[in-house]
């Protein structure tokens, strides 16, 4: 296991959309802007907006009228996995795409 330290998490990021696969079964989505803001799209189609910040080893981020919590990826080669606050896997990432496809900040 590899926890990514945010100099390498900066590029994975800022501007980019994660497709999450995650360990309960379906898929999250979420775009982290460049402004700290992010979306996030839930399987079953719930939305949240929130305010994300860098930690030296992930980020902190808080959710307009829902949970906040650390997050960290790891790296192992070929895979990049969402740990939670108590470093356990929550989702892997299955695709990672620049811009914001989905539209959330439109």
């Amino acid at each position: 296991m590899a926890i990514l330290p945010r100099s390498a998490l900066l590029p994975l990021l800022v501007g980019n959309t994660h497709y999450v696969a995650l360990e309960g079964g379906g898929e999250a989505v979420i775009h982290y802007g460049s402004d700290q803001i992010s979306h996030m799209r839930l399987p079953g189609g719930q939305e949240m907006t929130g305010r994300w910040l860098f930690l030296d080893d992930g980020y902190h981020v808080s959710w307009q009228d829902g949970p906040e919590g650390d997050w960290h990826i790891d790296h192992t080669p070929g895979r990049l996995a969402y740990l939670d606050q108590a470093r356990q896997t929550r989702g892997e990432i299955s695709r990672l795409v620049p811009g914001d496809p989905e539209g959330f900040a439109g």
